[in-house]
Formats: structure tokens, C-alpha cells, sequence
């Protein structure tokens, strides 16, 4: 084998381990406790835009997933009154390969009681520029989802009919296929044509996402319905995704449902409801919001590197 060595230089993965000695002194510093969780669960995640790993355990007759996230089970800890709580994990995800993506990456996913996502982006904002350091990043810029696609898709994000969406990624030289829904070609639009273009001179979050993409958040009052949802990307890159989480069980399992449903019509696996999870949100978890950002990605900026591979010491193509 000629493959062996590191895909990062030795200098990189100096760097990476003062930056994660970094992560765990901020934390610190607030008081939020570090905590560890299974990478191997029972269920798996719905999200019909992330793929599971499942792998067999000797003596079971289901099959086990590996984590894509550890949001799960870190709210059930919440539930359990746990308090702040932050976690630094592997995570898998199946069909993510690229220049930007690894099946298997770093995480640092934490949750701040009594947060709200406003709350929660200042903090991100805080742990980046600690992370970065002594780089300094200018004031992050705070754009809604609506903004973002208006500023550089021209589309109405809550009004544009699918032959419209159509017609504005067409111009951008993007093909929709038939079998997408409206949802799906925002996606497209916010990731081949807008997220590109965002964090370029200054870090910039995108919030009140559609309310059709609460994923996990709350949905706010008002009209059109947006969720409490915000992304966050620097260099045009997206690095974190967070959410003033939704703590309602009825209304999670009925999202959860809806997710497999969409699964279905597309052909995609369906593995089990996390039950343990929705037993937790009617158990009661405390008002909170919480973020998951890419590890790796950060590094990589940090480096400024081409590639995720340089950020980590093998990728998933020479493991």
C-alpha cells in the first residue's frame, strides 16, 4: 500500500489539537459540562437528507445506527436535568464524499438552557472567534433565509411557485429534476448558488428558515411561518446548524412522521423512530437551544485549506 500517510501535514494536526484544547476551555470557562453518548443506537435519524450507517451487533436481530448527530440522546441528558451540556464526536454519514464532506467527522454539539437562537448565535459567534484566534473576524452579519435568497437567487423564498424556482435555478445552469419538491429546490438553490457567496468577508448567519425546514426547531408567531432555525457559514462554507429546539413530543413525532412519508415517496430507507427520544420530550425538557458545528470544516478554514482532508489526519478514502 502507497496510500499510508496522513492526509493532513504534522503542522496541521498541531494546530487542530490546540484548537480542540481551545473548545474545551471555553466550555469551561461557562461552566457547560461535557458529556459522552453512544455512537451506536437503536434508531436512526428521518431526515430524508441524511443517510444512516447501520451495522449488526452480535446476539440482536435489528440492525444498529451510527450516529449522524448526537442530538438525541444528549436531550434525553436534558431531559434527565443535566443541565449546559456540550459534546466533541464522530458522527457518520452515509453518501457524504467530497471535498467539503467525510462519511465520518468531528462534531461539537452543545445546549444552553434558557437560550433562544438569537442567544444561541452570539455564543457560536463567541466559540469561532476563540477558535480562530488571532485571526480577527469582523462582526458577524445575520441574514434571514428570505434575504439570503432573494440577495443572490433573486427567488421569493416563501412565495415563488416551483416553475419559478425552476426557472432561477435554471439560470444559475442547475437542472431540478421532476421528482423534487419545492423544499428540495430551495435546498439546491441555498447550496450550489447562495451559500457560496456567504461568509466571504465577515461570518454571516442565516435564520427563520421556512417553516417546512423547522427540522427540530420551534416554529415563531407571524406570517409567513418561519422556524427558529439559523445556519451558520464563513468563507462560503457551511459550518453549524441550530435551533431553538422544539420540546413538544406530539408535535416532534408528527414532524418525525412526515419525515418518513417524504422518505417513502422517494424511495429511501425508513428505520425506526427514535421512541427513547420522544419518551424524554414528554418526560419534559427544559427551554433550550442548541447548535451542531463541523469541527473539521472550522479546521480547515483555519488552515485555509483546499480541502477537508487536509483538516484531518485520514479521510475516509485512505482509512
Amino acid at each position: 500500500m502507497t496510500d499510508w500517510q496522513p492526509t493532513a501535514s504534522m503542522g496541521a494536526l498541531r494546530q487542530r489539537a490546540v484548537m480542540l484544547s481551545r473548545v474545551r476551555d471555553f466550555f469551561a470557562s461557562r461552566e457547560v459540562l461535557e458529556v459522552e453518548t453512544p455512537v451506536l443506537s437503536a434508531a436512526a435519524v428521518s431526515d430524508p437528507n441524511i443517510e444512516s450507517l447501520a451495522t449488526h451487533v452480535a446476539g440482536t436481530s435489528e440492525p444498529f445506527y451510527m450516529s449522524t448527530s448526537p442530538e438525541y440522546p444528549m436531550k434525553r441528558l436534558l431531559a434527565a436535568g443535566s443541565g449546559d451540556i456540550y459534546q466533541v464526536c464522530k458522527v457518520f454519514r452515509d453518501g457524504e464524499r467530497g471535498r467539503w464532506h467525510n462519511t465520518e467527522f468531528t462534531m461539537i454539539e452543545w445546549y444552553r438552557l434558557g437560550f433562544d437562537d438569537a442567544a444561541l448565535m452570539t455564543e457560536v459567534e463567541a466559540l469561532i472567534a476563540t477558535l480562530l484566534a488571532p485571526r480577527r473576524l469582523p462582526a458577524a452579519e445575520r441574514l434571514t433565509y428570505a434575504e439570503a435568497l432573494r440577495r443572490y437567487a433573486d427567488v421569493d423564498a416563501h412565495g415563488a411557485t416551483e416553475r419559478a424556482l425552476d426557472r432561477a435555478a435554471a439560470d444559475h445552469g442547475i437542472e431540478c429534476g421532476g421528482e423534487l419538491d419545492r423544499d428540495a429546490k430551495l435546498d439546491l438553490l441555498m447550496g450550489l448558488v447562495v451559500g457560496p457567496k456567504l461568509g466571504v468577508d465577515r461570518p454571516c448567519f442565516v435564520c427563520d428558515y421556512p417553516a417546512s425546514q423547522a427540522s427540530l426547531a420551534r416554529l415563531k408567531p407571524g406570517e409567513p411561518a418561519t422556524a427558529a432555525r439559523f445556519e451558520l457559514y464563513l468563507a462560503g462554507i457551511e459550518l453549524a446548524n441550530g435551533f431553538h429546539e422544539l420540546v413538544n413530543a406530539g408535535e416532534q413525532r408528527k414532524r418525525f412522521e412526515q419525515d418518513l412519508g417524504t422518505r417513502r415517496r422517494r424511495g429511501q430507507p425508513r428505520a425506526p423512530l427514535d421512541e427513547r427520544l420522544l419518551a424524554a420530550l414528554a418526560a419534559g425538557i427544559p427551554d433550550c437551544a442548541g447548535v451542531a458545528l463541523g469541527f473539521d470544516r472550522l479546521v480547515a478554514i483555519a488552515l485555509g485549506a483546499e480541502r477537508l482532508s487536509q483538516a484531518m489526519a485520514f479521510s475516509i478514502d485512505n482509512a
